[in-house]
């Protein structure tokens, strides 16, 4: 390696320190009381419940980046049965139990 490439590796470490200092510290540096807008706030609710369905929902009707093709796919059956018991008890807890009890069965017992 060349002293210009170290050099410019230490650059770009120490700026990403910078930045990510910065913004992880930026609420504590402001001197006064920040408050977001009431629309922000009310959409900060739903980001949850967003980011999950995001991340959940491909991997339930996706298999190798193609939709299942045929319903013989235990990741259905649990999802349908985490789902229906979350609205019955509200839980997560027992969303998890009820899906997984559903899952493996399928998936060792019967191979889906």
């Amino acid at each position: 390696m060349t002293g210009a490439t170290d050099a410019s590796t230490l650059l770009i470490i120490a700026g990403m320190g910078v930045v990510t200092v910065l913004t992880r510290c930026f609420f504590f540096i402001l001197d006064q009381r920040w408050s977001m807008p009431d629309w922000a706030q009310r959409a900060l609710r739903y980001a949850p419940v967003a980011a999950l369905a995001g991340v959940v929902l491909p991997e339930v009707v996706m298999s190798n980046g193609h939709l299942v093709g045929t319903w013989q796919d235990a990741r259905l059956f649990a999802a349908a049965a985490g789902a229906a018991a979350f609205f019955w008890r509200r839980s997560v807890l027992v969303t998890l139990l009820v899906g997984m009890a559903v899952y493996l069965p399928l998936r060792l017992g019967l191979g889906w």
